[in-house]
């Protein structure tokens, strides 16, 4: 009953004003700002403690820096995204005119997951508020401490007919999906993403779902192989490969394999000299912790080989850590192989051509992110064309989701829909296509009666 009284109050508000102007858009973002920039501690404290560990640095490039510089951008392109766009007139309708209105949609779902849970709640937020729409969110259960400190700042900061935060279990999300938004965007498993599109699609609730899916990356055999270690090994250990975009598996090939685990120990040892103390980020619950142990555990059982990058010596750790590790001879028959791992393991599979690599990912399910490691030209016109996935980083990892300017979205089971910059105002907005009939309108000549002058028309129309 309360989340009806809050999806109430934003909707009243909404219908009170349902065009706000670029002011009080601008105003609403500067709240934002500086909800987060006073309270920087709290959050890296709050997102700490919920991790069991995560260090100060990690947060703060990993989640306020990008909120920030989302926030920053939206602020700068604003009133050039809220201008009406002019359209062009077929001759046979000028002097008419046409242009394109973005409205606010009303008011926005927001389904938050727990392994960005700053960075995956603003920016949405920003999105949606650019395009003037009203927010109410729901936390992540996962991150306690972080999701109510969320709600107490937004209370605190934002005005009430404007931002609700909602916090609880499933059976919270399940009732938040089902109330009628005009948009609802969750983040999180393909598993749930279809739950919420099917709760959704009874009150015909357009969806935005950021899911994920097993990333592939692609190393060239001709590309070097210590620069590729340690651009892999920085995209699968930010958070510990607990981020929907980190690479999934790695395909090198079958003449380097010794190679590659010498330099990704290498790089391993250097990034996390001390990683049961300091830096690398902690599994997120003893949920997740228990899962990755079962998938390492399933993958030896079935004969593939476990080897860990850093010194696993007993020592006791800091929160639930895992030490990383590559996984050789993995089978399909793997868990490794069939789920995201969302940890830091990463699977090594061998190739002999590129063609191979292309057909292995074009049979599976097309993923949110795809690397590819390739100074020749043809080769990567090749990976290019001939595979579909959310968006690709070259010669580097999971980089192209920092750009405001890219569409940020996945496709198939990784998801649909796109947010990040223009794109997120598009989503959020309603284009309304409006064509203004000047003083002097021709299209009279096509009024009935119709005789052989019309007949004469329609033929000039058509053309040959």
């Amino acid at each position: 009953m309360a989340m009806q009284q809050q999806f109430q109050t934003l909707k009243d508000s909404y219908q009170q004003q349902p065009f706000t102007d670029y002011k009080t858009r601008i105003a609403l973002l500067d709240k934002l700002k500086k909800m987060i920039l006073e309270n920087e501690k709290k959050i890296i404290e709050a997102i700490y403690e919920d991790f069991s560990y995560r260090c100060d640095f990690e947060t703060q490039i990993a989640e306020i820096y990008p909120s920030i510089k989302a926030i920053k951008h939206t602020k700068k392109e604003l009133a050039k995204w809220m201008a009406p766009k002019k359209s062009s007139v077929s001759i046979w309708f000028k002097p008419a005119t046409a242009s394109i209105m973005y409205q606010p949609l009303g008011v926005v779902g927001i389904i938050v997951p727990w392994n960005y849970p700053l960075l995956l709640s603003i920016g949405p937020m920003i999105a949606a508020i650019a395009a003037g729409n009203r927010v109410m969110l729901k936390m992540s259960e996962f991150t306690d401490k972080f999701s109510h400190l969320f709600a107490e700042l937004c209370t605190e900061y934002m005005p009430k007919d404007w931002v609700q935060v909602v916090n609880g279990g499933p059976e919270v999300g399940a009732a938040l999906s089902s109330l009628p938004f005009d948009h609802i965007l969750f983040t999180g498993s393909s598993r749930i993403g279809k739950l919420v599109m099917e709760s959704a699609s009874k009150n015909l609730t357009p969806v935005t779902l950021e899911l994920g899916g097993k990333s592939p990356t692609i190393v060239d055999k001709d590309f070097p192989i210590e620069t590729a270690a340690q651009r892999i090994l920085f995209g699968k250990l930010i958070n510990a490969g607990q981020t929907c975009l980190a690479p999934d598996h790695v395909f090198v090939h079958q003449d380097q394999v010794k190679d590659w685990i010498k330099s990704l120990k290498q790089a391993a040892k250097q990034f996390y000299p001390n990683w049961q103390k300091q830096d690398l980020t902690a599994v997120s619950s003893d949920k997740q912790f228990e899962r990755h142990q079962a998938m390492l555990l399933d993958a030896q059982e079935k004969g593939a080989q476990v080897e860990f990058l850093v010194d696993v010596t007993e020592q006791k750790s800091i929160g639930r850590k895992m030490a990383p590790s590559v996984i050789l001879q993995a089978t399909e028959d793997m868990l490794v192989l069939q789920e995201e791992i969302f940890g830091p393991t990463l699977p090594i599979l061998t190739y002999q051509t590129i063609d191979e690599v292309v057909t292995f990912i074009n049979k599976r399910p097309r993923p949110l992110g795809l690397y590819l490691f390739s100074y020749d030209k043809k080769v990567t016109e090749k990976v290019m064309t001939e595979t579909i996935s959310g968006g690709v980083t070259l010669n580097d990892t999971i980089l192209h989701v920092s750009q405001e300017s890219l569409p940020f979205g996945g496709v198939g089971n990784s998801g649909m829909g796109h947010y990040h910059g223009i794109e997120g105002f598009k989503t959020f907005s309603k284009a309304k296509s409006i064509f203004k009939q000047s003083r002097f309108a021709i299209t009279k000549l096509m009024y009935p009666p119709f005789g052989n002058f019309a007949n004469r028309m329609y033929r000039i129309m058509r053309g040959k």
